[in-house]
């Protein structure tokens, strides 16, 4: 978020930086298309503000979803927890915050018409409450078009947000470790959101900032809008409802570092007053709600970027099976998204255990977990099982599509079923030498 410089947070939470500010400040698969267009763009200067401006681009249609959040769930009931942390606590959030973030439905919970509601209110006992949300080690992300649907909300000392934070923080502390803030907006400028990256050299005030002013010089916190960053190596575009408004690259600067061509983890928050948006005063309403209908990652035709060098292309993105031999289908056992879970084949049968969203970071998931190779390990034999997605080498995989052979670049070696052909239901998966053999050959 932005401009004052970001300090983490105090201790219990998984602190992420913030002040004006721009503060330091998964998975469901539901396929829909968006579309949006898009074209020209505005490069930020090296100083704090860049003009306000009323975009007139048209962009790409993205590519497949590789990763989502759709908030469809009962009335009441909490964000996903297999990927969204929240974070707690009070303590200002180093921009001289008022609101203590919690972990209650009063603060954060699903609608029932398919949104996440995060809701800042004033306690009878005068605090104010609201939360902040973030996947970091659970859904972490490497380029693409980063999207969400959102109504944000209104008041002075309002202060929403949708943004992320590199995936090695807080070992790497801010501002080093990257801050893309996507959408921001604070209450006494209803008519205006914020885009913005800080990093070395370059945070707090003196972050790379774009600001969008709405077409007709309404409120965004009227209906929903789209914001989104389209982010390749080296690049990062910001757009609102399709309307592309400022674009950053190492160009923009002026030699210092760029740190934006990693994992970064998601944020979405309200906070309440602090310095840059100032407080509430006689004319905030509270309770005040931030609604998301989704966030979205699509393919943009960035490479995932994976570790290690080795054989085979970019892995081909999308949704769905993933059979071997043209016969059988890469199962979760039983549906069980525990860690630790050893991967099988199985008759295709069309259910989630089988649906596999392949990334543009180079991970393959199911049921909000990672296809991941036990350990680390790069042996014949090695295990391959679920697991949390952690952005390490033993969750990257690679496609040579003449092999139709699925590689893990840090091992060297093919994802293998064990036992060799021919195929059978319940056969195990391992790491093997690659060889071309059936039991070897997995089509999308």
């Amino acid at each position: 978020m932005r401009a004052a410089p970001v300090h983490p947070a105090p201790a219990p939470r998984a602190t992420h930086p913030a002040g004006r500010r721009r503060r330091p400040r998964t998975r469901q698969l539901r396929t829909r298309r968006l579309t949006a267009a898009l074209t020209a763009a505005l490069v930020a200067g090296a100083g704090a503000l860049a003009a306000v401006t009323s975009a007139t681009s048209a962009s790409a249609v993205p590519g497949d979803v590789v990763w989502q959040q759709e908030f469809d769930g009962p009335a009441g009931s909490a964000p996903d927890s297999r990927v969204w942390n929240h974070d707690l606590g009070a303590g200002g959030w180093g921009n001289a915050e008022l609101q203590e973030y919690t972990s209650s439905r009063a603060n954060s919970a699903l609608d029932g018409a398919g949104n996440l509601v995060i809701t800042a209110r004033r306690e009878a006992d005068g605090r104010y409450t609201s939360a902040r949300l973030q996947t970091n080690d659970k859904a972490e992300i490497r380029y693409g078009r980063v999207e969400a649907r959102i109504q944000i909300p209104r008041g002075q000392g309002i202060w929403p947000a949708f943004w992320m934070l590199g995936a090695d923080f807080p070992q790497n502390a801010w501002p080093g470790s990257g801050e893309i803030d996507i959408m921001e907006n604070i209450g006494r400028e209803p008519h205006l959101v914020h885009g913005t990256i800080h990093g070395p050299g370059y945070s707090g005030g003196a972050g790379l900032l774009g600001t969008y002013q709405h077409p007709q010089g309404w409120s965004f916190a009227d209906t929903f809008h789209t914001f989104a960053v389209d982010w390749k190596p080296g690049e990062i575009t910001w757009s609102v409802d399709g309307q592309v408004y400022h674009r950053v690259t190492p160009a923009s600067l002026g030699g210092r570092q760029w740190v934006f061509d990693k994992p970064f983890f998601l944020i979405l928050n309200v906070a309440v007053g602090g310095q840059w948006p100032g407080y509430p005063d006689g004319s905030t309403q509270l309770p005040q709600q931030m609604r998301v209908d989704y966030v979205r990652v699509y393919d943009n035709g960035a490479t995932g970027g994976g570790n290690g060098g080795g054989n085979g292309g970019a892995l081909p993105t999308g949704t769905g099976t993933i059979r071997v031999d043209d016969r059988l289908c890469l199962d979760v056992p039983w549906a069980d998204p525990r860690d630790g879970n050893p991967i099988q084949v199985a008759g295709c049968n069309g259910n989630a255990a089988q649906q596999w969203t392949r990334g543009t970071d180079g991970t393959i998931r199911a049921l909000g977990k990672c296809l991941d190779v036990s350990g680390g390990g790069t042996a014949n034999g090695t295990v391959v099982q679920l697991w949390t997605c952690n952005g390490t080498p033993a969750q990257r995989w690679t496609y040579d599509a003449g092999a139709r052979t699925l590689r893990n670049p840090q091992a060297g070696r093919c994802l293998d079923a064990a036992g060799g052909t021919p195929v059978h239901d319940g056969q195990r998966v391992h790491l093997w030498d690659c060889s071309g053999a059936g039991n070897q050959r997995w089509t999308f």
